[in-house]
């Protein structure tokens, strides 16, 4: 279906002569002229017509069941007598899911909410091609969720996948938004925005998740720390045969090493000890 030209007048203009026909009525009732018959039926057709339509607003014509048109032009108008008059919201609107229990790609038990934004583009569809939109919206934006969501690990335990949920929650709401877009396109619905408002492991589990995740980061941490004193005991070694402070064998080189790499990584301060005789 297209958007049809249906009759539309001013309100105002149509409201006048509406008085004025049942005006001139009532005066052919008092004078008993049949023709008043015709008068008030126009007066009253008018009258039928009228409807108000706020900024932003359509109102779908149907005439006994068939389609007529879309009027969107806001104001005080009048259209086809005795229509019926379905009135569409086009504002921009926001839909919040309740919080949702799925399982992720890796089988993890997660909860996930999301905030929905979108309006409605086509009237007709929204009237015609759903029962209910609102409803429509509520229940296939939930379904687009789910289905995301189990796309996706809810975070990146392995290099080789390169979206998680908590990771990359831009690609994730681009992934969410394109999604519910194909599937709300037959309720002529624009989804503007689709962004995760809440995500966390599920009670059950949440205990040793968070426990993968701070040994993942003591790990991470040591790594830094074994690093860099690798680094400065290559260093330390360098700069003592290089200003020929002392001369040190292989053995005597592994056995500084041994110490300085325990002293800088240890978590706890090294406690010296001095040797107040040979280094042999």
């Amino acid at each position: 279906m297209t958007d049809n030209q249906v009759f539309r007048m001013n309100g105002f203009l149509a409201l006048i002569l509406s008085l004025l026909s049942l005006l001139v009525g009532a005066y052919l009732i008092v004078n008993e002229n049949i023709t008043a018959i015709l008068f008030f039926i126009i007066g009253v057709s008018l009258l039928s017509g009228l409807t108000i339509i706020q900024p932003n607003q359509a109102i779908v014509v149907m005439f006994f069941g068939k389609y007529l048109g879309v009027i969107k032009e806001s104001g005080f108008s009048c259209t086809v007598p005795f229509s019926y008059k379905k009135k569409i919201s086009l504002r921009v609107q926001n839909f919040e899911s309740g919080k949702l229990k799925v399982n992720d790609i890796d089988g993890n038990p997660i909860e996930i909410a999301a905030n929905v934004v979108y309006r409605v583009v086509d009237p007709k569809k929204a009237v015609f091609d759903v029962e209910n939109y609102q409803e429509f919206i509520k229940i296939q934006s939930e379904t687009g969720l789910r289905h995301v969501a189990s796309m996706y690990p809810y975070d990146n335990h392995d290099p080789s996948q390169e979206i998680s949920l908590r990771g990359n929650s831009d690609d994730v709401a681009r992934e969410l938004q394109e999604d519910l877009q194909r599937r709300l396109d037959l309720s002529g619905v624009e989804i503007m925005e689709a962004r995760l408002m809440h995500l966390a492991y599920s009670p059950e589990i949440a205990p040793a998740m968070l426990q993968r995740q701070q040994a993942k980061a003591i790990l991470a941490s040591r790594q830094i720390i074994v690093d860099g004193a690798v680094g400065m005991v290559k260093l330390a070694i360098d700069q003592l045969e290089k200003d020929g402070t002392v001369h040190l064998d292989e053995e005597r080189k592994a056995a500084m090493v041994n110490n300085l790499m325990v002293s800088i990584v240890s978590e706890r301060s090294a406690q010296p000890i001095i040797n107040a005789g040979t280094v042999y």
